[in-house]
């Protein structure tokens, strides 16, 4: 495979590491092709109070088991982010309201040049923490949509979590 991005970048690698030590530190580094994370996403890990009773109903106790995986040309292009549990089925991969791709990735930004340079693979963990709650609430019927910049950055769905039943 030749020299691997976090060969070549090492400042950009100890920055990864330590932004996904700090937001997730369940996440273990994964050496294989151009390097990932795998491991559980935090449950709550948004600047803003945990909305319970309601959260710990909704998960009941699950949480996102997923896998970063990190492209030859990172940082200049975002990782990819794959739920290992749940799993999404393959009729909500082929509709674009469930924030998944058909290839079974997670949509966790509006469009690819919303990627920056300085974003950390963490940052991405910190947003599908936030789909998975989305996603259990589309689930339920509580929403009719997952919000376009998701639970990080937008708290319109606090109450309706913190009601969950």
């Amino acid at each position: 495979m030749g020299i691997r991005w976090y060969e070549a970048e090492p400042a950009v690698f100890e920055r990864e590491r330590a932004a996904m030590a700090e937001h997730a530190p369940e996440m273990v580094w994964v050496d294989e092709g151009a390097g990932g994370w795998e491991g559980l996403a935090p449950e709550w890990p948004f600047p803003r109070n945990r909305p319970d009773p309601g959260l710990t109903r909704l998960l009941g106790g699950a949480r996102l088991h997923l896998r970063v995986e990190y492209v030859q040309a990172h940082p200049a292009v975002a990782p990819v982010v794959v739920p290992v549990s749940p799993i999404p089925s393959r009729e909500r991969r082929l509709r674009h309201d469930w924030h998944v791709n058909g290839d079974g990735t997670l949509c966790l930004l509006a469009a690819d040049i919303l990627w920056r340079t300085d974003d950390t693979a963490a940052d991405l963990v910190l947003k599908a923490s936030g789909w998975i709650i989305e996603y259990r609430l589309k689930e339920r019927g509580l929403i009719e949509s997952m919000s376009e910049t998701g639970l990080y950055d937008d708290a319109g769905c606090d109450n309706v979590i913190r009601t969950a039943e």
